[in-house]
């Protein structure tokens, strides 16, 4: 993971502003797929291939980069598995975290971040290896009412 924090930094340096400082670099699972969605994809791969694979979805997964004024999501899922290009870019003081709680298994730590202004957050499921990161970053931002 340190390699890839080294090669997001480096993605994100460009990016910065004179004087901006980064606070934390993790990775999460940006987003939500719904059952209805996972349902259709396995059965729509089971019918092609005959029964013979399985699909499944999953939220984009994704670098992120906390700065003390702004919130950079790179894309994780390259070939290469190095951070590819900025897919979003909100500002700090626009962005607050909901609560932390277990995932599935106990295996992830999911959190919502409240956007202002919008009726519907973005939903963050840090995966094992970036929990205490995950816990981080909701103490690193103000709590969502």
């Amino acid at each position: 993971m340190d390699r890839r924090r080294r090669q997001t930094f480096e993605a994100a340096t460009p990016m910065l502003a004179p004087g901006e400082r980064v606070d934390l670099i993790t990775c999460a699972n940006v987003g939500t797929v719904s059952v209805r969605r996972q349902v259709a994809t396995a059965a729509l791969v089971g019918v092609i291939s005959g029964g013979t694979m399985i699909a499944s979805v999953r939220p984009r997964q994704m670098y992120i980069v906390l700065t003390d004024r702004r919130l950079l999501f790179f894309d994780a899922s390259t070939t290469t598995g190095k951070p590819g290009k900025l897919l979003i870019e909100l500002s700090r003081p626009y962005v607050a975290a909901g609560p932390a709680r277990k995932g599935m298994l106990g295996l992830s730590l999911i959190t919502e971040l409240a956007l202002a202004g919008q009726a519907e957050g973005l939903r963050l499921a840090f995966p094992s290896p970036c929990r205490a990161d995950g816990r981080q970053l909701v103490g690193l931002l103000p709590a969502a009412p």
